[in-house]
């Protein structure tokens, strides 16, 4: 059978994350410019120290979320059910893939009910591209999107950077606010927007709360690079130079979380991009992020097994318990107001 070439071309992204490992491409997320100050007297039991959060009424035992990494490739069906099997062992999110090629082509690629099978106790977060909503069936797609999931929310990506170095790439984002705003209003499950890699502004914070959007993926710069990804795909070298320009685009994650957390303090926030660590996550929890999340960091041992999975969220919820010990903050909330070095405070 001839592969559609949408699965083509995200078989190729996963071929170049994979091999690009945990490169940032040069962008520093930010993390490093923040410090806290450690507490030698914590006056807490390790053991007790409380991560748990709520996300759409359901419990989550840690602020994890695994972010959106796999739609559209075949071999996304064991990924998504590893990741499915350790986000119901962990007590933690999970956010799928883009769903357009699995609703268009009928080539499921594990996106469907089975995920709810498999991981019935966890918020499940279907994916669909801001682009896609400018078609003429886009809201029925979006809805198509959440029920085939049972989902209890929908990611609608933004990714203009990406489409606009592609080849094969949607252009004409005229309208796309608009059609966001009907979407809150129509859909009956949460939107969430989320960027891809390159960041939200503040004031494009403000234009998605303002349209009813339930939370915001800041997804800053630091990690994953679609544009470089892209230049590694180009088919000429004219291709590979435009999209190599932009490799190192956008706003770094701690910036941009800062920024937007003042800017819509109202809104739930989701912090990814290039989080390496519990330590990261920390940090991000500290400047406003409800939840935190990870993607290519976890793909090779998804691409391996369930087990491998838990096992690396377990590696960064240890880091993240200890941030939490040494800094005596006995819950989420505590650590929200963690003490930082006065010369690493972030600016107001």
């Amino acid at each position: 059978m001839k592969k559609n070439p949408i699965s083509r071309r995200k078989n190729d992204h996963l071929d170049i994350v994979l091999a690009a490992g945990n490169s940032s491409y040069g962008v520093d997320p930010g993390w490093s410019a923040l410090r806290f100050e450690h507490c030698a007297l914590p006056e807490l039991a390790l053991n007790d120290i409380d991560l748990g959060t709520q996300l759409f009424g359901h419990t989550l035992h840690a602020p994890l979320l695994i972010s959106s990494m796999t739609g559209g490739a075949e071999r996304a069906r064991f990924i998504n059910q590893h990741l499915a099997e350790a986000a119901q062992a962990l007590g933690i999110a999970m956010g799928v893939g883009s769903q357009r090629v699995s609703l268009r082509s009928g080539h499921d690629q594990g996106l469907t009910t089975e995920l709810r099978r498999l991981a019935p106790d966890v918020p499940l977060l279907a994916n669909l591209g801001a682009a896609q909503l400018r078609e003429a069936d886009g809201l029925d797609l979006a809805r198509r999107a959440v029920d085939t999931l049972q989902a209890n929310a929908l990611i609608i990506h933004l990714n203009p950077l990406q489409e606009a170095v592609q080849p094969e790439g949607d252009r004409d984002w005229r309208g796309v606010l608009k059609r966001i705003e009907t979407l809150t209003t129509q859909l009956p499950a949460p939107v969430i927007a989320k960027e891809v890699g390159a960041g939200i502004s503040p004031s494009v914070a403000r234009m998605l709360c303002d349209a009813g959007v339930a939370m915001i993926d800041v997804a800053g710069a630091g990690g994953t690079s679609w544009a470089a990804v892209e230049a590694e795909r180009a088919s000429s070298a004219a291709e590979r130079e435009v999209a190599l320009a932009f490799a190192d685009w956008g706003i770094p994650t701690a910036h941009c979380l800062l920024a937007v957390r003042h800017a819509v303090p109202e809104i739930g926030l989701i912090a990814s991009g290039g989080v390496a660590n519990g330590v990261d996550a920390a940090k991000a929890i500290r400047l406003g992020a409800d939840l935190v999340g990870q993607a290519a960091s976890v793909l090779s041992a998804a691409v391996s097994s369930t087990q491998a999975v838990v096992e690396h969220f377990d590696i960064l919820l240890r880091q993240l318990r200890i941030a939490c010990f040494c800094t005596g903050s006995r819950n989420l909330a505590q650590l929200r107001r963690a003490r930082l070095l006065p010369s690493h405070l972030p600016p107001p």
